[in-house]
């Protein structure tokens, strides 16, 4: 049974809580082992392949196949642990957060460093 969790209202948010590291498990660890070498290369060799040796969803196997990352935080990725594909497709953390976001990666680095987003808009839809 799932908690009250108030902050699951903050617009465009998706907070990594225990029942998204639950459902993101297998997923987390797939790309922890990305972190070995030879695991990237078997991966970059064939990715399906990889992918169907982890009890993922298909849902999370066609997340990370289309490198859709907004998909895969929702569905219990950790953006550190995504960050080891990021990493395995030689981009940097900037490029794949700015691609996230819809920025580009001046705007995106321009944005971090003047302090971040605005907290404008990301509060609780009932907090005013």
């Amino acid at each position: 049974m799932a908690l009250d969790k108030p902050y699951k209202d903050i617009p465009g948010t998706t907070v990594f809580d225990a029942e998204q590291s639950r459902r993101g498990y297998h997923l987390n660890q797939f790309c922890m082992s990305l972190m070995k070498a030879a695991n990237r290369e078997r991966f970059k060799a064939n990715e399906r392949a990889y992918l169907d040796e982890w009890p993922m969803t298909e849902e999370q196997k066609q997340g990370v196949l289309a490198r859709d990352y907004n998909k895969l935080l929702l569905i219990g990725g950790n953006v550190y642990f995504l960050a080891k594909i990021f990493s395995t497709d030689g981009q940097s953390f900037e490029l794949a957060a700015s691609r996230m976001t819809g920025m580009t990666q001046a705007d995106y680095r321009a944005m971090m460093i003047a302090g971040g987003r605005s907290p404008d808009g990301n509060r609780y839809i009932g907090e005013q």
